[in-house]
Order: structure tokens, then sequence, then C-alpha cells
């Protein structure tokens, strides 16, 4: 993922989500030499079952022992291929609409009100970044924020589970931050069903329908507000009745050890 032009200091309670963001990332020979002290921030975090700890770290050491060729061509063929997958939030809401375009334009602008600036390459609905952001939030607004794409998140751990992807672990520990794991559920039928677009001739299809345009035709498109775009400012202007607020740290005797 590229850099941030401003990054702002993780909460130290919160290093995880930075954790889980390069979990996300392209992998490197710079994340397998990262991940031993990854899997230490994930141990030290008491938000998370042991269980989910435990996946996690495993999956950790996992990258550490392969080979980076397997890894990086995993990831391809499961993020670079298809759309199910996508690490682009607003694409399993809007896909390629201008519906998307303007919940980006609103996200970038909650993203600058912070202090978090991007660079001219970076899509504001890219996960990993996302979660780059939130990792700089108090954990009340991390539990809003996860709260307003937790169907998304759930629906992305269905279709990663069913492709028998680590990855999986990523989506279903945020949810598991809010405890929300048994949103999942419901959609791991339905991500069972679908056709897979990942195969060559679901990518020719793909290539051969027409483009769609970004640009506004007119100032009623320019105007145009998204469903996540008022949600967003709906969000800022209203305290939620019911917020979801980030699982209480587990207690000392709740510990994982991975062999490393």
């Amino acid at each position: 993922m590229a850099d941030a032009a401003q990054q702002l200091e993780p909460l130290v309670g919160m290093r995880s989500l930075r954790v889980l963001a390069r979990l996300l990332d392209y992998p490197t020979e710079a994340l397998q030499a990262a991940a031993p002290e990854m899997i230490e921030i994930l141990d030290a975090e008491r938000r998370l079952s042991a269980a989910v700890r435990g996946a996690l770290m495993e999956w950790c050491q996992r990258i550490l022992e392969a080979d980076i060729m397997d890894l990086q061509a995993e990831y391809v063929a499961l993020f670079d291929r298809g759309r199910n997958t996508s690490l682009l939030l607003f694409e399993h809401v809007h896909g390629e609409s201008r519906d998307r375009g303007q919940a980006m334009v609103d996200l970038m602008a909650e993203y600058r009100a912070a202090g978090f600036e991007l660079d001219a390459h970076e899509l504001p609905d890219y996960l990993p970044l996302f979660l780059e952001y939130l990792s700089t939030r108090d954990e009340a607004d991390i539990g809003r924020w996860l709260g307003e794409i937790r169907h998304i998140l759930a629906l992305l751990t269905a279709r990663l589970e069913e492709r028998e992807a680590d990855h999986a672990l990523v989506p279903l520990a945020l949810l598991a931050l809010i405890g929300a794991e048994a949103d999942v559920a419901p959609h791991r039928q339905t991500a069972k069903e679908e056709a897979p677009d990942y195969t060559a001739e679901a990518l020719d299809e793909v290539w051969e329908e027409e483009a769609v345009r970004f640009t506004a035709e007119s100032d009623q498109d320019c105007a145009l507000q998204s469903a996540e775009g008022r949600r967003l400012a709906e969000r800022k202007q209203a305290v939620p009745s019911d917020p979801v607020k980030i699982m209480p740290g587990s207690g000392p005797t709740d510990r994982t050890v991975t062999d490393r």
C-alpha cells in the first residue's frame, strides 16, 4: 500500500488494526520480516478472543515460513481477478456507479477533517488504508465505523472463506471487535452459490461490458448524494441511539502463545 502523505500515530491499544491492514497488503519480504513483531502485537490484543488471536498469529507464522513467490501468486489470484473479494469497500455496495464516487468523496472529507491526508494514487475505500485511519481514532469512533461497514465485512468474510483464504481472518477479526461474528453466517450460503467471477470466462465478460463513466454529466450529477454519503453525514450530526462498541479486553489469564 502506498504511504499516506501524512500519517497519524496509532493508538497504543489499537496497534492490532495496523497489523490487520498489513495482512491485507500485497506480500513482500518486508512483510515476512515483520511477522514476528506482528505476532507479538496480536498476542497482546485483549479485545480479541484467544481463538481469533491464535488463528491470526498462526497465519503470520505461515507468512514468515512461506516462499514469497507463492504468497504473491496467491494474493494476485485472490484480489486481482474478479470483484467479489475486492478490498475496495464501496465496490461491494455501489459497484462502478457514480454513487461509489460520491461515497469516496465523503470518506476523503472525513480523512482530511481528521488530518489524515492521502497521496493522489490512493483510493480512500481501500480496506487496509481504512484500517490505518481507524488505528488513529478512539474506540468509540472505531466502533461506529465498523458498525457502518459490518454488512460489507460479513459478506467479504464469507466470500474469502469460500475461497479457503487465510485473509478471511481479517474481516472476521474486525467483526469480532464489535461482537458481530454471527453476521457472517447468513452470507455463507450466498457465497457458496455465487458463480465464480475470477475464471477466464467471467473475466472476458467483464472486459466486454461497456465502461462506466465516472465524470458528472450535469450539475444534478455533481450534487448526487449516495446512500453511503448520506449515512456518513447523518452520523456526524447525530449520536446513534444504539452505538456499536469495541469489545472490552479480556483478563490476563486469557493469553495465547505461539511457537516461534
